[in-house]
């Protein structure tokens, strides 16, 4: 570690009523990797849009090499070396992977910069993410959100007229699996080792302790601890956030086999495998690698709730809830109270029209419920942060009358207490007859469904009990076929 490249001092932001920065320290070293924890909320992200130039702070700071940065900007970042990969992806969707990578690096004109483009960020996927299965030639809007994801980080990484100095990765695991997440966190080892900083945003403390050299610990808007990464372990990392209750061993009981079936969804001669079975009261996990079928069969399901579908068959109502939640779950134009009960209208009507009091209380209750971290519920949904807005997602589908919650990574961005508070919802209302098909990319999450259908390549190719589950079996069975 050498000096400090990065300093931000007394910075401080508002937001209306809302004092998201209160007077904030912050310093990144060459050649090191900072990890920035807090629940929801705290002002993480909030705090790295000051440092990438895209939000200007109320008062404070901004010094790169000791040099005070005037008209910071996001175009001055770049050209300081600063790059950001944001928890809400910032490609676009209507251009190729190579057109993404051209965005960032003007240095790449005239003829042929579409195959310089393609040849620089293939180079750098095949470096950081091994076995990738990307082409520059793919369109964003056709990739998995965990492709997008890799893409990126991958982008972040390219380098053409400016060297990358400082990387920001906001929450860059939360759409990859395990074997991406741990190919990344490799590679940021090598880069630092290197001399690249980055400042890591993770709510998975285990990566945070495993990959970060120093630890920064924020709580409304303030930094309540700081220190190197050895002086911490998992117990103190949540105490300083505000406490969060460890993790209990789920205690439901599972659903009988003679319960009714909610969900079917039989294999094809173009996709063969085993059959998925979901009953009444079961909470049934989807593994395996990012992009093997569980979120395209989630989605097939959504659809055969209200329209026949070959090999599906789905018998109540049902409710989805997205991980992308910017491209299938929020209203962005709507507020807070809007997007939860959209799913909920029937029930909120008098006569012939919506009820604004319906509505709010119904809101109110999920605010207090679910610990939705807003003054007001009339608030645009965008004011929220991403896990906030993940909890309203959350909330939205539990306070509508589906029997069956399809689960499309839902905890992306959310932090350690919210996630616990999400378990035992899942847990309670699946012990009074509701059916959760839950998809995944972390493992641990894995052990709070009754059993668990492994996918590879758009099939199912194991199917798991609670009893036999392991982090190993999973692997293996994505990996490989298996009788």
């Amino acid at each position: 570690m050498t000096g400090a490249l990065v300093s931000l001092g007394g910075v401080e932001k508002r937001f209306g009523a809302v004092r998201a920065l209160d007077g904030i320290d912050f310093e990144i070293a060459g050649g090191a990797c900072v990890g920035l924890i807090g629940h929801n909320g705290a002002g993480k992200s909030t705090l790295m849009h000051v440092l990438a130039g895209t939000l200007a702070p109320d008062s404070g700071q901004i010094l790169v090499d000791g040099t005070a940065q005037l008209h910071y900007s996001p175009g001055r970042a770049m050209a300081l070396g600063i790059r950001t990969v944001f928890q809400e992806l910032s490609l676009c969707p209507n251009l190729s992977v190579a057109e993404n990578a051209r965005v960032d690096h003007p240095a790449l004109r005239g003829p042929g910069w579409r195959r310089r483009a393609a040849e620089m960020i293939a180079a750098t996927l095949d470096g950081i993410f091994p076995g990738h299965d990307i082409a520059p030639s793919d369109l964003v809007q056709d990739l998995s959100i965990g492709r997008r994801q890799m893409v990126e980080v991958a982008r972040a990484f390219t380098v053409t007229a400016t060297p990358a100095r400082l990387i920001i990765l906001d929450e860059p695991t939360s759409s990859l699996d395990a074997h991406a997440s741990s190919q990344l966190l490799a590679h940021i080892r090598y880069a630092v080792s290197q001399g690249m900083s980055f400042v890591f945003i993770s709510h998975l403390l285990g990566e945070i302790l495993d990959c970060c050299d120093r630890i920064v610990v924020m709580r409304d808007g303030r930094i309540v601890a700081r220190g190197r990464a050895t002086e911490f372990d998992r117990d103190r990392l949540v105490t300083a956030m505000g406490g969060a209750r460890g993790e209990a061993q789920p205690t439901r009981v599972p659903a009988t086999a003679s319960a009714p079936v909610r969900v079917r969804a039989r294999p094809s001669a173009a996709q063969p495998g085993r059959e998925l079975v979901a009953r009444e009261g079961e909470v049934i996990g989807l593994a395996g690698l990012a992009g093997h079928g569980q979120s395209t069969l989630l989605r097939g399901i959504f659809a055969a709730a209200t329209r026949r579908r070959p090999g599906i068959e789905v018998h109540a109502a049902t409710a989805l809830v997205s991980g992308d939640r910017q491209a299938d779950g929020i209203f962005p134009l709507m507020s807070i109270a809007e997007n939860i009960s959209i799913g909920s209208l029937p029930r909120l009507r008098e006569g012939l029209l919506l009820s604004g009091r319906k509505q709010d209380a119904l809101a109110q209750f999920w605010h207090g419920r679910i610990a939705i971290r807003t003054p007001d519920m009339g608030n645009n949904i965008l004011s929220l942060s991403g896990g906030n807005q993940q909890k309203a997602l959350f909330a939205r589908a539990l306070a509508s009358d589906a029997r069956i919650i399809l689960l499309d990574d839902p905890t992306r961005g959310v932090d350690v207490a919210t996630r616990q508070e999400i378990y035992d919802l899942i847990r309670s209302e699946a012990q009074s007859g509701r059916t959760f098909l839950w998809y995944t990319t972390e493992a641990d999450e894995l052990a709070h469904c009754d059993h668990v259908y492994v996918f590879r390549n758009g099939s199912i190719v194991a199917d798991l009990a609670r009893d036999e589950l392991s982090e190993e079996k999973v692997i293996h069975s994505s990996f490989l076929e298996t009788d």
